[in-house]
Parts: C-alpha cells; structure tokens; sequence
C-alpha cells in the first residue's frame, strides 16, 4: 500500500516537531522530485530532498521513480501522488511535450509542477524549469576539447537517448563549435542512444573504437552512462592519445581525470535541481508566493521560464575540491532564488 500524504493538523505538526528531535516543521506541504525513470543522475536527488526536507522545515519531501522510462508511468505515477494529498511536484520530463496534458490537469488541481533537470516543451502550464542549458554547456564543451587537441583534428560525440528532451540540443551545439574551426575539426562521428542501457552503450563504443580509434583526436560525452562506459573503455585501451572530456561524475570517470586518460568533464547542478526544486515548490504551494512577471528568466530554446542551474568544469587541478563547489552552487541559487524570482506576502 503506498503511503497517503494528507495535510497536517496543528497537533501533526507538533508531533512532528517532537519527532524530528525538535527541528522545526515550517509548513504541512508534501512535495515529491521524480524522474521519468531510473538513472544514476537522479541518485543524488534522494539525498537532496531529505537535506530540503529538513533545512527548510518542510513536512515532507520525498524521491520517487517511474519503474521504466514510459510516459505513461510517468503520468501514472504523478497523478497517483496527486490522489495522496502530495501537493507539489517536481519532474525531469519523460516527454516533454506529452508530460504537458497532466502538468496541466494538475495545475487545476492547484499543485504546481515544476521540471528539474530538463524542461517541458513551451506551451507548458509548468512554474518553471530548473536546469543545465544543454545547448550553452555543449558547446562550452566542446570548445575546451578543441582547445585539448590542438584545434585541429578529428572529434566524436557520444551522447544520449534521442527522445531525450536535450539530445538535439546538444548535437547542435557540437556542430555549431566544429563549424567555427573552417574546417581544422572535424566530426568523424556522433554516437547516439548510449545513455540508458550500459550494455548497449559498451557495445556502441566498444565498436567504435575497434572499426576508428586510430582517426580519433578527442572525444565529447554528453550523458552519464555514456561517459561512464567511454571511461572505462579507454582506461582498458590504455589510451591517453586521446583527449576526453566527460559528463557528470560517474567515479569511471573521476578515476579517469586523477590519472591521465580524461582531460575533464562538466558537472550538472544535479544536487541543487532537487534541493532548489522543493523548495521553491513549498513556497508555492503554500499560496504565499507567486512567481513575479518581470522574473529575469534565462535563455532556453523549449520553454521561456528557464533557470540555468549551472554547471563546474572538473579537471586534475580542482578535483578534490568538486564536491564541496558544487554544494556551494547550490546553496548560492537557493539564496537568491525568492529575491530574485517569487513574490511572496
């Protein structure tokens, strides 16, 4: 039997202040983060919204997951959390275009939904959405992996799912960076849809480097697992000809920066999607906040209430410190966030 979330009562919430040892529960609001499925980029943000659960004095927030990458389980799984009493969500999109009937439909319900990690397609009844800009943070990428190799040479993408809302973006931001060399860099390769099975990306890679690795100068992953499997096929290769530059911090990869066979690789803001994400969902849930007209939203291609959550350039010289500078990213949002966006009685 799954858990029903109802709103607290005055007694609740002092219980609930003696249960947690006296820490004090600030609202009655229960909010849950999910992804559209099961992934170790989403691992973190378990941990995230039990740390926003208490710093913020919310009654609850929970992670919960999709049992595949299924649209219908998605909305299944949100419409079901909605009949529970949880009162504001926070999604990374399984499609984000076909999410937008029950954002909808939630939204007449009065729970806000807000998109973590990836953005729903605009028209969207969706507060906001909270993520890395793929198409800004790829070609940052790939500028820095030109640069590795010399500004010359031969590059391949490894990226992930093709129906991932990011994919294309990132595909076009690689080009558009190989496009501004006139010809010194090329794209010898885009290897797509290595993301979600690590058994299919290892067969991917493992093929690619068998039928092309002595023509490869570099090489950009834009996903975890992708980056994770590119990771260890070069450790096995024994190959540090090649300059890598990763995606997240599968330890495949860390390992891989610490001794010589990455050049680097980028860290999302993954921790501080979920964290910012449920707190700003507490803050609008209660109906004491609105989101203010004038907000200074980013620039995004799929929605215009875009928040970049950033990202960190991780190489040999600040990898011991990653960890810490990405906490501090996430804490530095958080505390500009109700100034900045939300309009609060």
């Amino acid at each position: 039997m799954k858990p029903h979330f109802g709103r607290m009562s005055g007694i609740a919430v002092v219980m609930g202040l003696m249960l947690t040892g006296g820490a004090a529960i600030a609202s009655d609001n229960h909010i849950v983060v999910a992804p559209g499925g099961p992934h170790p980029y989403f691992a973190v943000w378990e941990q995230a919204a039990a740390d926003a659960q208490k710093d913020f004095g919310i009654a609850s927030v929970k992670y919960r997951v999709p049992s595949d990458w299924k649209l219908e389980l998605q909305t299944e799984l949100m419409e079901s959390l909605a009949s529970q009493g949880v009162n504001g969500l926070g999604i990374f999109p399984g499609d984000p275009v076909g999410v937008n009937s029950t954002i909808a439909e939630l939204k007449t319900r009065g729970i806000p939904v807000v998109t973590l990690g990836g953005c729903a397609q605009d028209p969207t009844d969706a507060v906001f959405c909270f993520a890395t800009d793929p198409y800004k943070t790829t070609y940052t990428m790939t500028k820095a992996l030109i640069a590795a190799i010399g500004g010359k040479g031969n590059i391949v993408h490894i990226t992930g799912q093709i129906i991932d809302t990011n994919t294309k973006l990132r595909e076009d931001a690689v080009q558009k960076a190989i496009d501004e060399t006139n010809g010194a860099v090329k794209l010898l390769q885009t290897v797509a849809d290595t993301d979600l099975d690590p058994t299919v990306a290892d067969q991917k890679i493992s093929a690619l480097f068998a039928a092309s690795k002595d023509q490869i100068d570099g090489i950009i992953a834009t996903a975890h697992n992708s980056s994770a499997v590119t990771a260890k096929q070069l450790r096995s290769l024994g190959d540090k000809r090649i300059k890598f530059i990763g995606f997240d911090d599968d330890q495949a990869v860390l390992d891989d920066i610490k001794d010589g066979f990455a050049f680097g690789t980028y860290l999302q803001n993954a921790y501080g999607q979920a964290y910012l994400g449920a707190y700003a969902l507490d803050l609008l849930a209660s109906k004491t906040c609105t989101m203010k007209a004038d907000a200074p939203w980013d620039k995004s291609p799929q929605t215009v209430h875009f928040i970049d959550s950033g990202v960190l350039k991780v190489t040999a010289d600040n990898l011991a410190t990653a960890k810490d500078e990405m906490k501090k990213m996430a804490t530095g949002i958080q505390s500009k966030f109700k100034a900045t966006y939300l309009n609060c009685k």
